[in-house]
């Protein structure tokens, strides 16, 4: 609940600091909005030449688009400052942190809170909102919840291989491309269907770090889709289960970088 609290207070902060200059906050949004745009953008010049993309719909592909654009969104939101931990490392300004009466993490997740990010969100939200619309499936109640759930879940599971990636920075000051190579990347992967990619890149991103759930896995159920790997259809129901196992782990790792933390010496 401290985390929470100070995290709260430095987010309002940063913008109120943020909406001091109104105009500059619609043009940062709408260009965080335009940005993340071009990549749908690219998939839709795709179609215009082809009607599947391995063997998926147009409107399959914004379910997944969207899907896993508004869960990355908001994991970018919430704790995308984390990548600048390893700067903080190389000067020694995180000691000025680790004084203060309140978690590192909060702080760290906290700082420079980039409201303009919302951008990234709203642009997920309307390619979901049309993938959902436009998309032959057979709606039920549970299908209809899955769309949320993948949504939350999967902003849970970027959110540790943030937090991950970012206590990766401890040891190895310089890594904020590596740790981007599993979030941006991810997302980046996890925008199209598993069937473009080979079996052994999907065998990873399902058991070695598990971005399968975010989206694959769930919306494939959702799509009436076949299950690569030949995995079964109840793992589309197992997300919850692997945000909140994977939230241990990170915690472990956050936990055990702080504590090898020894500032940057004279």
């Amino acid at each position: 609940m401290d985390g929470i609290r100070a995290y709260g207070l430095i987010a309002a902060m940063w913008i109120r600091s943020t909406m001091t200059y109104r105009l500059s906050f619609v043009l940062m949004t709408f260009a965080a909005f335009a940005v993340t745009a071009f990549d749908f953008v690219a998939i839709l010049l795709m179609f215009s030449h082809i009607d599947a993309l391995g063997g998926y719909s147009l409107p399959e592909i914004a379910v997944l688009y969207g899907t896993v654009g508004t869960a990355f969104g908001l994991t970018d939101l919430l704790l995308g400052s984390v990548d600048r931990l390893g700067r903080r490392v190389r000067d020694g300004t995180l000691d000025v942190l680790l004084l203060r009466p309140a978690p590192v993490l909060a702080q760290v997740a906290a700082d420079r809170f980039a409201l303009r990010r919302i951008g990234r969100i709203t642009q997920g939200l309307l390619v979901l909102g049309y993938g959902v619309l436009t998309v032959e499936v057979d709606w039920t109640p549970l299908k209809v919840a899955m769309v949320p759930l993948m949504v939350l879940t999967g902003a849970v599971i970027f959110g540790t291989v943030f937090v991950a990636g970012a206590a990766f920075q401890f040891w190895a000051q310089d890594a904020a491309e590596v740790q981007s190579a599993f979030t941006y990347g991810g997302s980046t992967l996890l925008q199209y269907p598993p069937t473009v990619f080979a079996q052994d890149l999907v065998r990873g991103v399902t058991f070695v770090v598990p971005l399968a759930f975010v989206n694959w896995l769930p919306a494939l159920y959702v799509l009436g889709r076949p299950y690569p790997l030949e995995l079964p259809q109840w793992l589309a129901f197992a997300p919850p289960l692997v945000a909140a196992a994977l939230c241990w782990p990170a915690a472990l790792a956050w936990r055990a970088g702080l504590r090898s933390y020894r500032s940057t010496g004279s």
